[in-house]
């Protein structure tokens, strides 16, 4: 199963960036999406942003999947 996980922009370098996950920061491709600025929100599946996200959809989802790691242990 693929899953598409939101972060959030720290810091861009040309066509990537580095995007929080809750602590870890990873790099990303961010040239699929226009003119993403730092701070915002993205969706990101297998290296790449492929959509934005305002702060509180982002926050829920991303309580959501804590939600369903706590309950299947």
């Amino acid at each position: 199963m693929c899953l598409a996980v939101p972060g959030k922009v720290v810091e861009i370098k040309g066509d990537k960036a580095i995007v929080d996950f809750g602590g870890i920061k990873r790099e990303v491709i961010i040239s699929l999406l226009e003119n993403v600025q730092i701070g915002e929100y993205v969706i990101v599946h297998a290296g790449f942003a492929i959509e934005r996200l305002n702060e509180e959809e982002a926050k829920e989802t991303l309580r959501l999947l804590d939600e369903m790691t706590r309950l299947s242990e």
